[in-house]
């Protein structure tokens, strides 16, 4: 520095610390801060110090790393200003000097949504939230510079349906500069749907407990059909043994057969006044509401009714006819004492 200069900073340092009788108030006095929060990448003095005047753009330290906090010796920080020849700061009862660099941080989770949203609902792929997204490189989070508050515009997308793998460059705006800040990622990106996975070998026969199923997230291109859910897997049985760790697909569900064929079932007989039951052998296997065929164990006749619980079968009596039906309650049986016919064994005839 030459002679010249140096004058004229000493002048310009007297200035602030001379007092000075101008119209209204004297200038304070300069003052050390005991914390200081930057954007820039260089602390100046008018940063660490109040009321530096002139002097306030002078570059004394490089800034902390993006979203990182400094601390700095009081003593240190005096010398260091008197190098610059910045003197007669008051420190008072400061210790040390913190200094914080703000950030902008991009967590993982945010880049992820931001390449897959770029993605979302072209190159055969569907919504942004059922695309996974798998950097080259792993991130944990990413800090910008304070000043980049715009939002992450993709300008450049490119993507192979074969591979998954993409390219995606962005742009963000800056507020300190009319260049954005640009950022590249590239990765995989697959299209996922989530599914009932087994946790154990179930067989056939078997009903799905609520434990007995998870939901995960796989590839689309994994399952072969619509996948099930956990909720609608729960309570259904599969129509094949399917081992742990498999997907369920909602074509390998069905309802859980509440009557095995060959198995002993109750029947019920319902009609307006009558209730009757008895016991039958089921010619078929149902799930609720199927409509099978049993075997009357007395009568040895056959009949049909509705699956309405485990190991029971309904049968339900036609309404009787309106006092206005033209046909002839003559021609019809009563269904209760067709019904008795196939409970009861029947009566020895009478001799004449």
């Amino acid at each position: 520095m030459t002679m010249r200069n140096t004058i004229a900073t000493l002048a310009a340092l007297l200035a602030l610390t001379a007092p000075a009788h101008a119209a209204d108030d004297a200038i304070a006095q300069p003052a050390l801060r005991p914390s200081i929060t930057v954007t820039a990448d260089v602390v100046r003095v008018g940063d660490l110090v109040d009321n530096a005047g002139p002097a306030a753009q002078i570059p004394v330290y490089r800034s902390p790393d993006l979203g990182t906090t400094g601390a700095l010796p009081v003593a240190q920080v005096i010398n260091v200003l008197r190098a610059k020849q910045v003197i007669g700061v008051m420190t008072g009862d400061i210790k040390e000097v913190t200094v914080t660099r703000l950030a902008r941080t991009l967590a993982n989770k945010d880049l992820e949504l931001a390449v897959a949203s770029a993605l979302e609902h072209r190159f055969g792929l569907g919504e942004a939230a059922n695309i996974g997204i798998t950097f080259d490189r792993g991130i944990s989070e990413l800090r910008l510079d304070a000043t980049n508050t715009g939002a992450l515009q993709p300008t450049a997308t490119r993507y192979d349906q074969r591979s998954g793998r993409f390219d995606v460059t962005f742009e963000i705006s800056n507020e300190a500069s009319a260049a954005p800040a640009k950022l590249r990622f590239t990765g995989t990106a697959i299209e996922t749907v989530e599914v009932a996975v087994l946790t154990r070998d179930i067989d056939r026969t078997e009903m799905l407990k609520s434990s007995d199923v998870v939901p995960e997230r796989r590839p689309k291109a994994e399952i072969s059909g619509e996948a099930a859910t956990r909720d609608r897997a729960v309570g259904m049985q599969l129509r094949r043994p399917m081992r742990a760790g498999t997907p369920i697909r909602v074509a390998d569900l069905a309802k859980p057969e509440l009557v095995q064929r060959d198995q002993s079932v109750t029947v019920i007989y319902q009609a307006a006044g009558l209730y009757l039951t008895t016991r039958a052998k089921a010619i078929d296997s149902g799930a609720e509401g199927d409509v099978v065929n049993v075997l009357n164990v007395l009568s040895k006749r056959t009949l049909t009714g509705v699956v309405t619980g485990r190991g029971q079968i309904t049968i339900q009596a036609a309404p009787a006819a309106l006092p206005n039906d033209r046909t002839s309650s003559l021609q019809r049986e009563p269904a209760p004492v067709a019904l008795a016919q196939t409970q009861l064994s029947p009566a020895p005839a009478k001799s004449e």
